[in-house]
């Protein structure tokens, strides 16, 4: 029986969807119920508490948490975000709550031992709630009293070699996708890189010394499947060099019919006859397709890397073989200046060796951000507000066509002296030797 009527959130059990509410009561009863016998080192109530207090929140409309202060364990400043109740002594289960962030392996891959040792590690010293994963990609451990943050993180760390993950205004727990291992798409080493960056910047991850959060992730192709480009400062997406392969034959067959398209993925949909130019051709957002009825073409050199041809005809269609990966900075979500997405740096990296391609721009960036950047200004919002420009300066990148977003609007030109005395007036006289000869 519920130790708090919940008749608002009953409501959100109602519908075909799975709901939070019956996740939490059914941990409710399982631990009053208990049958593995586990001596519980938090209030056994805590899920009966919480499923009142979120009642309460509903019914008031306001929230009843307070703000956790500083609160984590000793000689990290993140890995753990504080939560207090305003009510504890009707909800005393969740006087503290704290929520653990704990570091996800590359790609999310855990085996079953494992993932097992976690869980019964949460089910003793803390409510057993978990969010698998957070938006940054940690394994999310919701709702740990503070006597037990430094028992579960050495737990963690001695028996089961698992770090906490990033909170508060510094490196946030790198996040990659599956890579090489099991997508063929993947153009770099997508679990090398995310694992060489989170060993190198440890510091970085539980010290905060930035003006606010920074996050890396890594997609292995432009499919982007942790949204890196949407989602990080810092993302690293992998592309290719050279031209998109084309297997013809393979191209045929899509066209008559004896392969499905999209991998056979999507079977709800009737594609009918497959139609390559209404399905492929016409989608190309650069139009650099043709077909003539026999033959493919592509020019490469218009193409955007959206992937949609390759996406839909496998088979038929292949990323180049010059591969790496292009560097975008800047995306976050809408804090102070709204939602922005990345913002292209470096057209195009090898990814490999000892990544110092990579890890000499992100010094360079953290050492302009932390001079420059104002108290809970993403990296993105110091760009906006210092100009693209200064960011290409700091990270000694030579500015390129594929930079610029948009044509200038502005009819007003100032140039730097050292600009019309050098570079631009070799530029001016080699274009006048040229139309001369």
């Amino acid at each position: 029986m519920a130790k708090h009527p919940t008749p608002l959130l009953d409501q959100l059990e109602s519908g075909p969807w799975p709901s939070f509410v019956s996740d939490i009561k059914q941990e409710a009863d399982h631990r009053h119920a208990n049958p593995d016998g586990v001596e519980y080192q938090i209030p056994v109530d805590v899920c009966d508490d919480l499923l009142g207090i979120l009642e309460m929140s509903y019914v008031d409309g306001e929230t009843h948490w307070k703000h956790g202060g500083i609160v984590g364990v000793f000689g990290y400043g993140g890995g753990v975000i504080g939560r207090y109740c305003d009510q504890p002594e009707m909800f005393p289960g969740v006087a503290h709550f704290h929520t653990v962030r704990v570091a996800q392996p590359s790609g999310k891959y855990y085996t079953a031992e494992y993932l097992r040792a976690l869980m019964d590690l949460w089910d003793f010293r803390g409510s057993g709630l978990t969010n698998m994963h957070g938006a940054t990609g940690d394994l999310v451990w919701l709702g740990t009293t503070t006597p037990q943050l430094e028992e579960i993180f050495h737990t963690l760390t001695h028996d089961l070699n698992t770090d906490l993950g990033g909170s508060g205004s510094n490196l946030r727990t790198p996040a990659d996708c599956l890579g090489q291992s099991r997508c063929e798409y993947a153009c770099y080493d997508v679990a090398a890189l995310c694992y060489h960056m989170t060993i190198e910047y440890q510091d970085e991850l539980h010290r905060p010394a930035f003006p606010y959060k920074f996050k890396f992730k890594f997609d292995g192709c432009p499919n982007g499947c942790v949204a890196s480009i949407a989602r990080s400062d810092f993302s690293v997406i992998g592309t290719w060099k050279d031209d998109i392969r084309i297997d013809q034959d393979a191209v045929a067959a899509y066209v008559n019919g004896e392969f499905a398209p999209n991998a056979g993925a999507h079977s709800s949909r009737d594609w009918g006859k497959f139609d390559i130019v209404k399905e492929v051709v016409d989608l190309c957002p650069t139009g650099c397709m043709s077909y003539d009825g026999s033959k493919l073409n592509i020019d490469n050199k218009e193409c955007y890397r959206c992937m949609h041809c390759i996406n839909t005809m496998p088979r038929a269609l292949k990323i180049g073989a010059e591969t790496g990966a292009s560097i975008f900075v800047g995306a976050k979500a809408p804090i102070l200046d709204g939602a922005q997405m990345g913002s292209l740096l470096v057209p195009f990296v090898p990814v490999q060796g000892d990544y110092e391609e990579v890890t000499e721009v992100v010094e360079n960036l953290w050492d302009w951000w932390m001079e420059e950047g104002k108290n809970r200004e993403r990296i993105g919002e110091t760009i906006r507000r210092m100009g693209f420009q200064k960011m290409l300066e700091v990270t000694n990148i030579k500015a390129d066509a594929r930079h610029v977003q948009e044509p200038r609007t502005n009819p007003y030109i100032f140039w730097k002296e050292e600009d019309v005395e050098g570079g631009w007036q070799r530029d001016v006289n080699e274009f006048r030797k040229r139309h001369q000869r």
